[in-house]
């Protein structure tokens, strides 16, 4: 029997479309269940242990993972390794966060008794209401019976995709009470895209401008131009207030008769500056926008530092 891909189509559509029903169910059937895995997890002394077995292991991985990431910490112990030691992983202080779609799945007795003989606080996330799982949770959060995504009924896809979703909603109701904000995510994220896209100014910039008088003649404002290698030079009153900035156009539009000039009077004034704290991402774009390769640094009517667009780009900033 052959498919075509209508048939190919229809199917993921009819899978995602499962999915995403089952999910509004479960955001529906969220009560107080929900509010006392919140309090839990707030008052937890310790690490939040997130635990389950072939599918819902997967699913527990990836939740305990979030956690950590954002300000909560966090780490995965599989069920039958803590049979064989791994139990020391947990301890006193901790919270649990069991996941079962039967609630179960026969190697997490161990993991569960241990949590019972230490007074360990134990989430169960089931979708069968008198299970072993949860009649021994502390809170119990009953996941909605909906069908599967396979019309046989027996692969887990729907049941793992709520599982999924419920770990992010505790996630990001505890980050959101605790006011986690980008400075802390980017200090769980200093590689790769997050990273870079929460860089700040500050993180990048060069400390020392290259700064020159207004009364400063042009052959040696050339020379802090040629030495600095940045091809601009900040303006500074006498007060060392920003007034100006040269830059390659300025330099051309006074060719002619140039060394006769001070930097005052070639000078662009009221230069586009950033500040410190603005996202690296903000001061890449304005670059871009303007079409230069440098901003002044301002904090105040003073430059305190430079950045250069090939700061941003070796950062991977985009």
């Amino acid at each position: 029997m052959t498919s075509s891909s209508t048939d190919f189509l229809a199917t993921g559509r009819r899978v995602i479309r499962r999915e995403a029903e089952a999910l509004g169910v479960l955001a529906e059937s969220l009560g107080d269940s929900f509010s006392s895995a919140i309090g839990l997890l707030m008052a937890a002394k310790g690490r939040i242990i997130v635990s389950g077995m072939g599918k819902s292991g997967h699913i527990a991985r990836k939740i305990a993972a979030t956690f950590a990431s954002t300000g909560t910490p966090a780490h995965f112990v599989h069920p039958a390794e803590a049979s064989h030691g791994d139990l020391g992983m947990v301890a006193e202080g901790d919270v649990l966060i069991v996941l079962s779609n039967s609630g179960e799945t026969p190697e997490l007795a161990d993991i569960l008794a241990h949590a019972k003989r230490f007074g360990i606080p134990l989430i169960g996330v089931a979708s069968r209401d008198g299970s072993t799982l949860m009649r021994q949770a502390d809170v119990a959060i009953l996941l909605p019976l909906v069908p599967e995504a396979c019309e046989k009924g027996i692969v887990p896809t729907t049941s793992t995709t709520m599982m999924l979703a419920l770990g992010d909603a505790l996630a990001i109701a505890l980050m959101e009470h605790r006011a986690f904000t980008p400075d802390h995510f980017r200090m769980f994220h200093p590689g790769g895209k997050l990273g870079a896209r929460l860089l700040r100014v500050r993180d990048l910039m060069h400390d020392d401008p290259p700064l020159v008088a207004e009364t400063l003649p042009m052959g040696e404002a050339l020379l802090e131009i040629t030495r600095r290698g940045f091809g601009v030079v900040g303006v500074i009153d006498a007060t060392g207030r920003l007034t100006g900035i040269i830059t390659d156009g300025d330099l051309r539009r006074h060719l002619d008769g140039l060394l006769s000039h001070k930097a005052g009077e070639v000078m662009t004034q009221k230069p586009r500056t950033i500040g410190p704290e603005a996202l690296a991402g903000e001061a890449l774009a304005l670059m871009n926008d303007r079409k230069i390769t440098c901003l002044l640094v301002t904090e105040g009517p003073r430059a305190t530092g430079i950045l250069h667009i090939h700061d941003c780009l070796r950062a991977g900033v985009a």
